[in-house]
């Protein structure tokens, strides 16, 4: 029931709150930056709300998974990997605020659908296969990232910043759970995933 009761609050708090970071904003040491023209704060501000909506997919996703698991070792595993992602919630929210945008208006049922997908997968594919999905969503995640960076405006600096570090700390998180004992996921799967992300990325990046 405690763990019920906290996988609730983590959906209402990803969902609706404000995010505080633990860490500092790698984007905010860029003050001092050329300005950019309104067409490209629009480009940047979409990006970077796709990116939000990324990270609350992985709000989710470790939350379900937690849920899951009986096992306790891999439960704070799940929920350590899930409280460095609020970092990335923060930083990107922050960004879209200096960038005049928002949050995506659909990020309700992001979480929600990002959540089915992590508790089924913990509940009848057990922990391999749990964790076998946080390596293929960090790796297409990370590669994701990366296609943004070669999007941004070059003079973006503080979006890039945050950018880079959200991949660094992405590609983290799939060797540790690697290491956890994942199992690789069949191809099929893994196609199917890229085809969900590609839906999510294309519709938030609108909405």
């Amino acid at each position: 029931m405690d763990t019920l009761i906290s996988a609730l609050d983590s959906a209402l708090r990803t969902v609706f709150a404000s995010h505080h970071a633990a860490r500092v904003n790698p984007g905010s040491v860029h003050t001092s930056t050329p300005p950019m023209s309104e067409a490209e704060k629009r480009e940047a501000s979409a990006l970077m709300r796709v990116n939000h909506v990324g990270e609350v997919c992985a709000q989710a996703l470790y939350t379900a998974q937690a849920l899951a698991t009986r096992d306790s070792a891999l439960r704070q595993h799940l929920l350590a990997a899930s409280e460095e992602e609020t970092d990335h919630l923060a930083w990107t929210e922050e960004r879209l605020r200096e960038l005049g945008g928002r949050t995506s208006l659909l990020n309700p049922l992001w979480y929600a659908g990002a959540f089915g997908i992590g508790f089924v997968a913990g509940k009848l594919g057990g922990d391999r296969v749990s964790l076998g999905f946080v390596v293929e969503t960090e790796r297409q995640v990370e590669a994701h990232l990366q296609s943004h960076l070669d999007q941004l405006p070059s003079h973006d600096l503080a979006s890039r910043a945050i950018v880079t570090q959200m991949k660094t700390d992405e590609a983290r998180h799939a060797k540790e759970a690697e290491s956890a004992g994942a199992s690789a996921l069949p191809r099929p799967v893994q196609g199917l995933m890229r085809v969900m992300a590609k839906v999510m990325t294309t519709v938030a990046h609108r909405v």
